[in-house]
């Protein structure tokens, strides 16, 4: 995947935002202010390459996605984010996606990250409560879960927007049940080649799928294969 601009070039969170607006990538004021109050730099292990246009290790054979990929994402999902909806973020990681989600929602709203790794759902909960978005966990409208992300997560559904951060071989079923009449799910299938793919719910409970582009992203899978790096 190409970057979109050179990393030398970007050491603030909002020149990252605005060379993402420059590209065309970020379309939307709702995702750039989102974005843009989201430090990406808390929540990456080496803040000196926070902003540079690439995916970077987190450390269990997972990655946290390149800037681009994120806002591609809350661009997709941007209808299906409005305040007071509900929005589930599978495969959490670091939790810097969970956290613009829940900017997007707002207090009204409720925003779920379930990650697999205990250490990761740890870490992600002390960089959400350094970030903006803390007193939404402080107030219960934000969490973050450990858990099988394959499996959803029932507690809090039916989701208007789903996203998933690994590449799945198909289209989980739990996760489309757990959508909303009107929801959307945005997530990489595929295993050597993979797309991403945008799901809608429709009002009588049809799917319609469409590919968006093709992605490159870790596998979604358990906590073991994830551990051992299949």
């Amino acid at each position: 995947m190409k970057q979109f601009w050179n990393p030398n070039s970007i050491n603030k969170n909002k020149a990252m935002v605005e060379n993402l607006q420059n590209y065309g990538v970020i379309t939307s004021d709702e995702v750039a202010k989102a974005m843009e109050s989201v430090d990406r730099g808390i929540f990456v292990p080496d803040r000196s390459s926070a902003y540079v246009d690439s995916p970077m290790s987190i450390g269990y054979n997972v990655t946290i996605s390149a800037p681009h990929m994120h806002a591609m994402c809350l661009q997709l999902l941007e209808k299906n984010l409005k305040p007071g909806m509900r929005v589930l973020d599978v495969g959490s990681g670091t939790g810097y996606l969970t956290a613009c989600f829940a900017v997007m929602v707002g207090s009204e709203g409720r925003a779920i990250g379930v990650e697999h790794i205990p250490e990761l759902v740890a870490s992600s909960v002390k960089n959400i409560e350094a970030s903006v978005a803390s007193p939404l966990m402080k107030e219960g409208s934000l969490s973050v879960h450990v858990g099988d992300g394959r499996q959803g997560w029932a507690e809090f559904g039916p989701y208007d927007a789903i996203h998933v951060g690994a590449a799945a071989p198909e289209i989980p079923e739990a996760l489309i049940d757990e959508l909303k009449p009107g929801g959307r799910l945005v997530i990489p299938v595929g295993n050597i080649f993979q797309d991403l793919k945008v799901v809608d719910k429709n009002s009588d409970g049809s799917v319609s799928i469409k590919d968006e582009t093709s992605v490159r992203y870790v596998p979604l899978t358990s906590r073991e294969a994830q551990l051992r790096g299949e």
